[in-house]
């Protein structure tokens, strides 16, 4: 990660950066997932539900202010389990440690509120794993315990960053796409 990216509180009084936070989303999710925030509108919304208060959202800036990443988080378990979601890196940037910042930052404001766990789910819809377009059913430990990348998806990412399949929610997105829940210790 370039030296002069930062990591900072994403703040709804900052209506520029919050706009390029949601342009991230937009833009980062709309080559892979496309309908999972296909517009401005739906961004938006996304990133100032991200921004309560009780929540934690941080994104990597530059030297010049502009938006290069965001994660998110929400409490789970009276503050015990946080939720990380989402987390978006500008598509040209992934691959240079914004990602892995990001999420390393959100394990440390995490763990100043007290937090003993991040859990996330990542959903294969693209038969991008050995987890998509079989009967999970049949052998869910099986399953979990043999989970592979086949092409690009998230999961390989956040296994690099510690995270362990905990379970799998079968046919989360339809038959054969299951919805891949990963957690990891806060330490």
């Amino acid at each position: 990660m370039a030296d002069d990216v930062r990591i900072v509180d994403l703040l709804a009084e900052d209506g520029d950066l919050v706009a390029q936070t949601a342009v991230l989303l937009v833009e980062g999710f709309g080559e892979q997932w496309p309908g999972a925030w296909p517009d401005m509108e739906s961004g938006l919304e996304e990133v100032q539900e991200a921004i309560e208060p009780e929540k934690i959202a941080r994104v990597a800036i530059d030297g010049e202010g502009r938006a290069l990443g965001w994660i998110g988080a929400q409490p789970e378990y009276s503050g015990r389990v946080w939720e990380l979601h989402p987390l978006v890196v500008r598509p040209d940037l992934q691959g240079h440690g914004i990602g892995r910042a990001l999420v390393r930052d959100l394990e440390e404001r995490v763990r100043e509120r007290g937090g003993l766990t991040i859990r996330l789910g990542t959903d294969d819809e693209s038969d991008a794993t050995s987890l998509s377009g079989v009967d999970l059913y049949a052998d869910v430990p099986g399953h979990i315990a043999s989970a592979r990348v086949l092409t690009k998806h998230p999961m390989e990412f956040y296994r690099k960053l510690g995270f362990t399949i905990i379970g799998i929610v079968p046919d989360a997105n339809g038959r054969g796409r299951p919805d891949i829940i990963m957690a990891k210790p806060v330490r």
